[in-house]
């Protein structure tokens, strides 16, 4: 499985507020020559009555263990954010997460590629 760069969060903590682009690997940028290994070609998704969710489990698990609802920032360039609400980071490990995305017509459409979270205790 394909993971993007690794996350690395302290546990307790709230924040970063993780920011999300979604692209469509198959279709060019507006201006671009569309390249599958370039993301920066990649058109954005659009997010116009979207809702998009991150879920989070432990690498080697298969149940969930929380689900993020992010907040659609910019529609049109497929745009989304979301924080860690209190008790979310309450565990060390590895975790790995997934976006879904679901359209205003209940079309859903998931990443392919995970995101990885690496969480370690702190000092308190």
């Amino acid at each position: 499985m394909a993971y993007s760069d690794t996350i690395n969060l302290v546990k307790g903590d709230t924040l970063p507020e993780l920011k999300f682009t979604l692209k469509d690997s198959n279709q060019a940028a507006e201006g671009k020559r569309l390249d599958a290994n370039n993301s920066d070609t990649w058109a954005p998704i659009p997010l116009n009555g979207a809702s998009v969710v991150l879920r989070i489990r432990e690498v080697g698990s298969t149940t969930v263990k929380t689900s993020l609802t992010c907040i659609v920032s910019d529609a049109a360039s497929g745009q989304v954010f979301t924080d860690f609400p209190e008790g979310t980071l309450d565990k060390e490990g590895t975790f790995e997460g997934e976006l879904e995305l679901t359209f205003d017509d209940g079309g859903k459409q998931t990443v392919h590629d995970l995101i990885k979270l690496k969480v370690r205790g702190d000092f308190g």
